[in-house]
């Protein structure tokens, strides 16, 4: 059975991951307060931000974009503003 930890995120008790998403003391963090469902709607948020940017994960100056926009949008903290108004088409019927 997962571990149960209270989710920044989500703002409720849900399973937490079974190890850290990120290297050093900011994925020691991610991973005592952001679950896995939390975890997953980062990657989603993530994706929107790299396409619309033009973001290259390689380059380490996107790479520092992305560390910024992940802190701001697991806890809430410094200046990020998500993917530049981008909005996800809607499904085809």
């Amino acid at each position: 059975m997962a571990k149960m930890i209270q989710c920044v995120v989500l703002n409720k008790e849900a399973e937490s991951m079974e190890s850290a998403p990120h290297p050093g003391d900011l994925g020691l963090r991610i991973i005592d307060s952001v679950s896995a469902e939390g975890w997953n709607k980062w990657l989603e948020h993530l994706t929107m931000i790299i396409n619309e940017n033009g973001l290259n994960t390689a380059d380490p100056k996107s790479l520092k974009f992305i560390e910024q926009h992940m802190i701001g949008f697991l806890f809430n903290e410094g200046d990020f503003s998500g993917a530049g108004g981008f909005a996800p088409p809607t499904a085809r019927k």
